[in-house]
């Protein structure tokens, strides 16, 4: 019998509360109804955003009006169907609103082309109306886009194809948390346990190694076969990247990811050569932890295993939500309140269910609290450390919804890292302090830390060089076959680790699980976004509430300012090498507090 509560089986006051988007699905359908009867409106503005000013702004208003509604839509959608991806009635939910945003898409696909087709000086007339301040960035940023804006005629093709186009992430997406089961195990007790995404990492905490193995093996297991079809769908979305890049005459995948965000291709090639070039500490680190577990060979199942044993976390959600809060003092009383209320009351989606979908994410839009979906497991730190991650992705968006206008409101995933990571390392510190006197738990925090830097930075700057790899093979016209895609993973696995962890076979398949490679050259911002965070945390320490300030303010810009331009405000400049340095000799610095104490207090 299956230990997964069904959806219905979960407490109403443990889930989201929907309510400030639609009362009921009944709601929902009328809102539909009416967006789907005002498409045929875009008609009234084509071919006349040259004719006036007001011309122009009239047709402005009324596309944020339905991009407005269309979020609306979208979002309940989607988080109806992640809640259980095996119910047919949300899953048809999301399909019909993706195929009303490509419609509406499509209707509205002439308005960027007759913008840019407006002489300079009228635009520059536009702009100088005080009426029209909400949306300068806007058409600055859409002005900029002009050598890579296509005919009205390719831009509608453009976005009729993007619901076709959107296959492969759908189905990676059904596949992975609708279709794949994992199968049950019997722990080292006896006990019969689910084997899920949800869990994968806690199990493989536990401290009986060959138990683990089986963990690892029994879930690889799964995607060994089904490997065929999980390349097909990666190699599709990748080659979907490609046909996008081209259409809009960018020469590769990533300068069109980086440019709409202007973000120069030079951070993504200083974030990994730096990397690379100070592998060391990492190094160092793989090489302690199998020292203090007693291994003469590291393996993957081995890296999840606090070195620091016998120490029973269990933390209820409850508990957690006052530790997030407790940690995130520095960022003042007013943060602190808002994110307690919504932490409490409705923000959080909590517990695993049957079908409901894996990780954890915040999500939600202009018109609604910014939801958090995770799947919590109180007997893993991991989960506290993803619930206060996901806080600071919604903290951002309640503070750049309240602070901006529709237009400017939603930030660059570039920074949004920033903030998630930023309330991450707070709760490092804080916990740090809270065990200053406790040499085990100490040891078990800075543990935790390093993980995290490990898994943030160096193995996600490791997975932003695979898409790059990957993407210029496709650009090459070179097939992405399943054996291409896991001698490239393989390469690269081999690289970074070297003979310091062993690369079983298995986990060349790892490539064909991460949900992020198809939101191409995404995963580079954690890297960048935990060493950002790093940089204004040291800051915070420095300079204390003039920080504070400068950082709440910068969480207020929402996007106003390109991400680069943005986080000069919270005083840290990505151009340069030095938050990527400062975040290696932090990770150095912390495990040779681990050695320290482990070496002087716990196996003197």
């Amino acid at each position: 019998m299956s230990d997964i509560r069904t959806r219905q089986e979960i407490p109403e006051n443990d889930c989201w509360d929907l309510t400030p988007l639609f009362s009921s699905d009944k709601d929902w359908e009328s809102l539909y109804k009416n967006l789907e009867g005002r498409i045929s409106g875009y008609e009234d503005f084509r071919g006349r955003l040259s004719e006036s000013f007001d011309a122009f702004k009239a047709c402005l208003d009324f596309d944020t009006a339905m991009a407005r509604d269309l979020d609306k839509i979208y979002t309940y959608a989607h988080l109806k169907n992640d809640e259980d991806k095996t119910n047919v009635h949300g899953d048809g939910l999301f399909q019909r609103a993706a195929n009303l945003s490509t419609r509406i898409f499509d209707a509205a696909s002439f308005i960027t082309p007759q913008i840019q087709a407006i002489s300079g000086q009228t635009i520059a007339e536009f702009l100088r109306e005080p009426s029209i301040s909400d949306y300068r960035f806007y058409l600055e940023r859409i002005l900029r886009t002009i050598p890579h804006t296509r005919s009205e005629e390719v831009e509608q093709l453009l976005a009729v194809a993007g619901e076709t186009l959107s296959a492969p992430r759908q189905i990676f997406g059904q596949l992975d948390n609708a279709d794949l089961s994992f199968g049950t195990l019997t722990d080292p007790q006896g006990k019969s346990v689910s084997l899920t995404h949800g869990n994968f990492i806690l199990l493989l905490s536990h401290k009986d190694r060959n138990f683990r193995q089986k963990v690892f093996s029994q879930y690889y297991r799964v995607y060994e076969n089904h490997k065929h079809t999980l390349a097909a769908a990666l190699s599709a979305s990748v080659k979907k990247d490609l046909f996008y890049a081209r259409a809009r005459q960018f020469s590769h995948a990533r300068q069109s990811a980086l440019f709409y965000d202007n973000i120069d291709t030079s951070v993504y090639d200083t974030l990994i050569t730096n990397v690379k070039k100070n592998l060391g500490p990492l190094h160092c680190f793989l090489d302690f932890r199998a020292k203090a577990m007693g291994l003469d060979a590291l393996h993957v199942y081995d890296t999840y295993v606090p070195i620091v044993g016998d120490i029973a976390f269990h933390m209820p959600y409850e508990e957690a939500v006052d530790t997030c809060i407790a940690a995130l003092a520095p960022l003042g009383e007013e943060y602190g309140t808002i994110l307690k209320q919504g932490l409490t009351r409705g923000w959080v989606d909590r517990y695993e269910n049957k079908g409901k979908r894996s990780g954890a994410y915040s999500s939600g839009c202009y018109d609604s609290p910014p939801y958090i979906l995770i799947n919590y497991e109180e007997k893993s730190i991991n989960s506290l450390f993803t619930l206060i991650h996901e806080a600071g992705h919604s903290m951002h968006s309640y503070y750049s919804r309240r602070h901006q206008p529709y237009p400017t409101h939603n930030y660059s995933i570039f920074v949004a890292e920033v903030a998630s990571t930023l309330n991450e390392t707070l709760l490092g510190q804080y916990l740090l302090k809270k065990y200053a006197d406790d040499p085990r738990m100490k040891a078990y925090i800075l543990n935790r830390e390093i993980e995290n830097i490990r898994a943030t930075f160096f193995r996600q700057t490791l997975f932003a060089e695979f898409e790059q790899q990957i993407h210029t093979l496709a650009a090459q016209n070179k097939p992405l076959t399943l054996e291409a895609l896991t001698m490239e993973y393989k390469g690269l696995l081999k690289t970074y680790f070297r003979d310091h962890m062993v690369i079983d076979e298995p986990l060349g398949l790892e490539c064909l699980r991460i949900p992020h490679f198809y939101s191409s050259f995404y995963v580079y911002q954690y890297a960048t976004g935990i060493s950002a965070a790093l940089a204004i945390s040291r800051r915070i320490q420095a300079l204390g509430q003039a920080a504070v300030d400068d950082y709440l303010g910068f969480l207020a810009l929402g996007g106003s300012l390109f991400p680069m331009d943005a986080l000069k405000t919270a005083g840290v400049s990505m151009a340069e090498p030095a938050p990527v340095l400062e975040t290696i000799t932090h990770f150095e610095t912390c495990v040779h507090a681990l050695e320290t104490i482990w070496n002087t207090r716990l196996n003197p």
